[in-house]
């Protein structure tokens, strides 16, 4: 069984309803991300971080699945599959992926503010102020802010090298360190990226573009992958 690695980004949880700063300016519904998605904004207002990633949980906790996210699920099939996203929702688990790698973190998992080894899952939507790892320290969410080191980096390096085909859907490849996972992939591995917009630049090697939408894309390259 041929080994498919897929990239995931924003444009595939987009269709989803679930919107991410690089759709609206810079902002993340209203709020420049500088304020809520650094290390700086939790030590300066660690009030507004926790109600912005609360409201974060409730949309994703009523969010479904698109059809974007079915196909990957059902390509396990035919393919070993494992889904490396910069997305912190939970949506390719809920469409029912089995092998899903976090490179940002995870919306629905707080960690330790002393210690990032301790990770908790999180039930429901809320992570409260008082909230408390074993150490004592306040619970933050598991989500690698900007600024911050990408700890998966290395395990989705060693996953991409080990493709027989690699996908990259709804992600423009503008966001670094994950952008440069294509690079990483051996000579002979067909590459295809969907997204509406072909990304500019030259990525040093020969991908086929799906210029679409995340759901309409990835109906177009199931039929291409189950004929060869």
């Amino acid at each position: 069984m041929k080994k498919l690695v897929v990239l995931t980004g924003a444009g595939i949880s987009a269709e989803s309803g679930l919107k991410t700063f690089r759709d609206s300016g810079g902002l993340w519904e209203g709020h420049d991300v500088t304020e809520v998605a650094t290390p700086e904004a939790w030590v300066r207002n660690p009030l507004l971080v926790q109600k912005f990633y609360n409201e974060r949980r409730k949309q994703a906790i009523t969010a479904k699945p698109n059809v974007a996210h079915t196909i990957l699920a059902d390509l396990e099939a035919y393919f070993d599959v494992t889904v490396i996203t910069q997305n912190v929702d939970n949506q390719h688990e809920k469409a029912g992926s089995s092998h899903v790698l976090h490179l940002h973190g995870q919306l629905f998992q707080s960690r330790s503010s002393v210690d990032e080894r301790l990770v908790y899952e999180i039930e429901g939507w809320e992570l409260k102020m008082g909230d408390l790892c074993e150490k004592g320290s306040q619970l933050r969410p598991n989500i690698v802010w900007f600024g911050e080191a990408v700890p998966m980096m290395e395990p989705a390096i060693d996953i991409t090298m080990q493709a027989d085909i690699f996908l990259v859907v709804g992600t423009s490849l503008q966001v670094y360190p994950a952008a440069s996972l294509v690079q990483y992939t051996s000579t002979s591995c067909p590459i295809y990226l969907i997204d509406p917009k072909k990304p500019g630049g030259y990525f040093g090697r020969d991908v086929t573009f799906i210029e679409d939408r995340a759901s309409s894309g990835m109906v177009r390259l199931k039929k291409i992958l189950l004929k060869n």
